[in-house]
């Protein structure tokens, strides 16, 4: 059974930190790529930041560029992003996603974790 799990959400303070985590079962992540998605209340969802199944190739949205980080461990078959320098803006849930290949469309995605909320407010 096919499976992704998100973990790592919460809430934290403007200019903190959290690392999500993404759990795949049933696959390998050595052949599927893997985007995290959000979607904040009243908006559509959006690409946030993707790595490649091959050559662990990443890729950011501009509002993110430079804050976070997404990286693949193999043996765990987990992905993780890194959220730094974290701002109200980037309050949302979270989601995990594979597909054959990096895309900022949803509709390329095979599938999908359940979604982790994070909170960023003071």
């Amino acid at each position: 059974q096919v499976q992704l799990v998100e973990s790592g959400g919460g809430l934290v303070q403007p200019g903190g930190s959290l690392r999500l985590s993404c759990a795949a079962s049933g696959f390998t992540l050595d052949y599927y790529a893997i985007g995290w998605f959000r979607q904040a209340p009243g908006k559509e969802r959006e690409g946030v930041s993707c790595i490649t199944y091959s050559d662990d190739n990443t890729h950011y949205a501009d509002s993110v560029k430079g804050r976070f980080t997404i990286s693949k461990d193999h043996a765990k078959n987990t992905v993780y992003l890194q959220m730094n320098r974290l701002e109200s803006e980037d309050t949302a849930v979270y989601y995990c996603s594979a597909a054959p290949f990096c895309s900022w469309q949803p509709l390329e995605y095979d599938y999908w974790g359940q979604g982790t909320q994070v909170t960023v407010s003071s």
